[in-house]
């Protein structure tokens, strides 16, 4: 007969203590989730705004001499919404996840929950290497300009 691991047997406690912090983190990103669609919103909003009225404004584009539209603000801000839309997402389903777990005492609910929180994590690590990179290679053709 095969001697299972102490992993193999371990089984997670949850205490009240534990639910209670649950729930509270629940309610906290719940919050923090509303704000956030507020945010892809408005954001939406101000990129519709940009794209579409400022050019149709004469005199509404401080950068025209330049040669640049306000249409290309526009859809920063759009493409920025929706890179916002999947992290929000994730903690939203993480609060409404782990509130109908301690709700009904559900395992595969609270599974589902913390694997949303897992992702919202992953996808904030992965986005904060890519701007981190792209703030150094930045830098780096900064300094070979500078160098010319």
């Amino acid at each position: 007969m095969e001697e299972k691991s102490a992993f193999e047997t371990f089984e997670l406690n949850v205490s009240s203590t534990i639910m209670g912090f649950l729930k509270e983190t629940s309610t906290w990103t719940y919050f923090l989730s509303i704000l956030g669609f507020i945010g892809i919103g408005l954001m939406l909003l101000f990129g519709v705004f940009f794209s579409v009225v400022m050019g149709l404004i004469s005199g509404g584009n401080p950068y025209e001499g330049l040669g640049m539209d306000m249409s290309y603000f526009g859809l920063i801000y759009i493409v920025l919404a929706l890179l916002y839309f999947f992290p929000v997402l994730y903690l939203f389903n993480f609060s409404r996840k782990t509130k109908l777990a301690l709700k009904t005492n559900n395992n595969d609910d609270l599974t589902t929950a913390f694997s949303n929180l897992k992702s919202h994590y992953k996808f904030m690590g992965v986005f904060t290497i890519v701007v981190i990179s792209i703030y150094i290679l930045a830098f780096v053709i900064a300094m070979i300009g500078g160098m010319m």
